[in-house]
């Protein structure tokens, strides 16, 4: 088959994505990763995301502002599933294209958020069994708008994997529940896990199941985070991940949240909850996001950022993280 005319734009996306791919793929086979980022916005002139998912590609459009017309817009995407498609050497129907609106941050998937972004966008069931580090993950690559893993937290799994030993674990927004799947395969001696979507939270006991970590002491909760963390503490956890949506305006929710408006709060509640010597994990995909310096009694607060950023995000810092510690 003869392949597509190209022209210089096209042929150096080929060509900067062809040279990132070779690189990336030698380092992910030494790091056991089988999913990992391959473009993100590096020419200025083409915004689009592409994430390797072990043989398909995953490539998220953002607005591009000269194309003034749906023509345009429809022309510049056949012209990016052609790059990738070539950059990549993999057939056009390993490409599973989306829709990125601009908006504040990343915010996760919520099937209640008024403004549409979490809702399901199709009904293919592109499901598949990934692994990353020792540990097998469920994505879905076209039913939502992301996948249901992360990769920007690969780094930040792998160090609560090792923090987790013999501590009890509260993963709050738990999303598809990576980061409870770590925790219970290093050791966690008990964990809870919250999110407000039932989707997500059958998808994370999915998760645990495949890597044969099911075990009443990882146990499962419906529910509003902000709710759960408000009302009395009954029990106090060792190691608390939270990282929240940068804002959220969902049915389900009690209020509306916006991180940086309410992390006093958060911080206040994440004390509250902690058992003494426990530490809480904070990030956060606000861009632009200033730790407040009202902060409660944390015995340290310690920015980890620069050790939770995996090679493939190193050019542009995808989130900030944080280490609070109760004396």
């Amino acid at each position: 088959m003869n392949e597509p005319v190209t022209d210089p734009a096209t042929d150096q996306l080929i060509n900067r994505i062809a040279r990132v791919f070779k690189h990336r793929k030698k380092w992910a086979r030494r790091s056991a990763v089988t999913c990992f980022r391959v473009y993100a916005k590096d020419i200025p002139d083409q915004p689009f995301i592409c994430d390797w998912y072990d043989g398909d590609a995953v490539v998220w459009t953002l607005t591009r502002t000269r194309n003034e017309t749906d023509e345009q817009q429809a022309a510049w995407i056949a012209q990016v599933r052609t790059a990738v498609a070539l950059g990549l050497g993999i057939p056009d129907e390993r490409i599973h294209l989306k829709e990125r609106r601009r908006q504040k941050g990343r915010q996760k998937e919520d099937k209640d958020a008024d403004d549409g972004q979490y809702h399901r966008l199709a009904g293919r069931g592109t499901e598949r069994v990934v692994s990353e580090q020792g540990l097998k993950f469920a994505v879905n690559l076209d039913d939502y708008l992301d996948t249901g893993l992360f990769l920007d937290h690969r780094t930040t799994r792998s160090l609560v994997r090792s923090a987790a030993t013999d501590k009890t674990v509260l993963n709050l927004f738990a999303y598809t529940g990576s980061f409870t799947c770590y925790a219970a395969a290093g050791g966690a001696r008990q964990t809870l896990t919250i999110d407000l979507s039932n989707t997500y939270l059958a998808w994370a006991a999915r998760n645990l199941e495949l890597n044969g970590l099911t075990d009443p002491r990882h146990e499962f909760f419906k529910g509003d985070c902000m709710k759960y963390l408000g009302g009395k503490p009954n029990v106090r956890f060792d190691l608390i991940i939270c990282d929240p949506p940068t804002f959220s305006n969902s049915n389900a929710m009690t209020r509306t949240w916006a991180v940086e408006r309410d992390q006093e709060w958060l911080f206040e509640r994440l004390h509250a909850w902690l058992a003494p010597g426990g530490s809480a994990w904070f990030s956060t995909n606000c861009h632009g996001f200033k730790l407040t310096t009202g902060l409660p009694p944390f015995a340290s607060v310690t920015e980890i950022t620069a050790r939770t950023t995996p090679e493939d995000f190193a050019e542009r810092t995808p989130h900030r993280c944080w280490i609070l510690t109760r004396g």
